[in-house]
């Protein structure tokens, strides 16, 4: 991606539009504050910069541009979150010789796109499938909403019926399968179809329910460039799309039940796709909501797959986040349950889900009753490995205590920490990363130096402060979000991100004269600790042998210098 189509982009947007439309934020003095969708909090500590377009949390510490917050907080690749930014200010992204793979996604996006739209319009054309959506209790709207469609038996509709459904693209986006004989088929056949979106609610795969009894039941799409069923939920496109602000996300199993719950107004459902619920599940799920309900049946078949749940959730079971289990009757689907009880009571049942801690416990009961000596040393060994998947923090604390307390004794995990290894690492400042920061939040300064600061020569951060230097240089009106952009998949893109959150002394409302005090201030600093430095050197090497004349003359005017200071 050109470097210039990148700052030209970033030069055309604001930042706080971008996050505004996702997470409200308030003003607060020149910038705009709100609670960082990132991490739990009750006190905002996620700040917006509209003069540095730069976010940063002084929370986790999360941080970056326009770019950086569309990767982080709709989980999209660096090219996905360029285009969905190009769209918004009506710029078209360059294809170069690096683009052919993204050419070769749009073919596949546009065919998949025709393809529901074959679906939908089959749909209308088909009155058993309509008969039989109609028999499931869903409405119009519930099958606009998700975009249900039907595929008619017959083996190559498709290829006949799709623009741009040659036989290397069918494949390829896993509409069809190849027979022994060499020719190609529909894999979805005299099914009802349910697309599969991604975040930006473009159609990446589907899922076909078959009409009657064949099997199997539930058939998806395979992997695909564009598909993997380990990260993606079906129905979490339309849930971000139909509720305001999703404070909790329920997991089924099947697509129909996500449906069949919408259709009672409870629209905050997903389900994984033919697969157990991965770590990749977990995260994505609490990126977009602090709580996770998980609703299982009630059988053995079901509480082994809610395990597993509960194995992938622990290391993702930061503070301020709640996982809970729902175990079905019976016999009884998320679809069934609701229309026989009505939403109220289902909603009853969600409310008292059982939480994570009392599944963990009860399982581990179950395996190991404590009752006897050998019961309770069985139970603190199978807990101890589970426990240290969770994150440090209270909850992981109170979940030790409460293993301890089926014990009977501390188990070694429970042990108080040092307190040095509970505080949040903090990066020390350095008249180096001073003159840095002074650069990245101000860079103007660079207007009024005549020429490039004189630095040691291979000291710590010389480089990085002469590159920036050199970046604003050939380019005045950069901003620091720019700056960030021009040094992303570099060794010095962390430093760089925390730097450019630091608070300066004086804050945001520091002026230009200022900041320019401070960084020829942290210059000065710079020339005095390297001059101390090569005194140290000399005086060390005099130790072993005699000084030469050069060596001489460089120390007595090392110590001249030192001696004005």
């Amino acid at each position: 991606m050109p470097q210039t189509f990148i700052d030209n982009l970033l030069s055309r947007i604001n930042i706080v539009d971008v996050i505004n439309a996702r997470v409200p934020l308030k003003k607060k003095g020149s910038n705009y504050m709100a609670c960082c969708p990132f991490h739990h909090e009750k006190t905002p500590s996620f700040s917006v910069n509209p003069s540095k377009q730069f976010y940063y949390c002084f929370g986790c510490g999360a941080s970056g541009s326009a770019i950086s917050f569309l990767m982080d907080y709709e989980n999209l690749p660096f090219p996905d979150a360029i285009e969905s930014l190009a769209d918004t200010v009506g710029l078209a992204v360059p294809q170069t010789a690096s683009s052919t793979s993204l050419n070769r996604y749009d073919a596949l996006y546009a065919l998949l796109s025709d393809t529901e739209n074959y679906y939908r319009e089959q749909l209308h054309k088909h009155p058993h499938a309509q008969e039989y959506l109609k028999h499931r209790g869903l409405n119009a709207d519930t099958i606009e909403r998700y975009g249900l469609g039907y595929s008619p038996d017959g083996w190559q509709r498709l290829e006949k019926h799709v623009t741009g459904a040659t036989e290397k693209a069918l494949l390829e986006a896993g509409l069809a399968i190849r027979h022994d004989s060499g020719r190609i088929y529909d894999r979805f056949r005299d099914r009802i179809m349910f697309p599969i979106r991604d975040q930006r609610g473009r159609t990446i795969a589907f899922g076909g329910r078959v009409l009657g009894q064949g099997e199997p039941k539930y058939l998806n799409s395979p992997e695909t460039p564009l598909f993997s069923k380990g990260k993606e939920l079906y129905g979490l496109f339309e849930a971000r799309k139909y509720t305001k602000k999703l404070e909790q996300l329920i997991v089924v199993e099947g697509y129909m039940d996500v449906a069949a719950l919408a259709d009672h107004s409870i629209d905050h459902v997903v389900a994984t796709l033919g697969t157990a619920t991965t770590r990749d599940h977990i995260e994505r799920l609490f990126r977009n909501a602090p709580e996770i309900i998980f609703c299982f049946d009630g059988d053995q078949a079901g509480r082994r797959a809610a395990w597993r749940a509960l194995e992938n959730a622990l290391p993702a079971m930061r503070d301020g986040r709640e996982a809970r289990f729902l175990f079905l009757p019976e016999g009884e689907d998320p679809d069934s349950l609701v229309r026989a009880q009505g939403k109220m009571q289902f909603e009853q049942q969600l409310s008292a889900a059982q939480p994570l801690a009392d599944f963990f416990l009860s399982q581990l009961e179950a395996q190991s009753p404590t009752q006897s000596i050998s019961g309770r040393a069985r139970f603190s060994e199978l807990a101890k490995p589970l426990l240290k998947n969770i994150p440090e923090g209270v909850y992981k604390s109170l979940l030790e205590q409460q293993v301890s307390a089926k014990v009977g004794l501390s188990i070694a995990g429970n042990k108080p920490r040092p307190a040095q290894t509970q505080r949040k690492a903090t990066l020390g400042m350095t008249p180096m990363r001073m003159a840095i920061t002074c650069l990245l939040q101000h860079p103007g300064l660079v207007e009024s130096l005549p020429e490039p600061p004189v630095l040691p020569k291979d000291g710590p951060g010389s480089e990085l402060l002469s590159d920036v230097f050199e970046q604003i240089r050939h380019n005045p009106e950069i901003s620091t979000a720019m700056l960030i952009e021009h040094f992303r998949d570099t060794q010095s893109s962390a430093i760089l991100q925390k730097l450019a959150g630091w608070r300066l002394p004086g804050g945001d409302e520091m002026d230009a004269e200022s900041a320019m005090a401070h960084f020829t201030d942290s210059l000065h600093k710079i020339m005095l600790l390297d001059a101390r430095s090569r005194s140290q050197a000399l005086l060390s090497i005099a130790q072993e042998r005699a000084l030469t004349t050069e060596e001489k003359d460089e120390l007595l005017q090392i110590h001249a210098t030192l001696g004005r200071d």
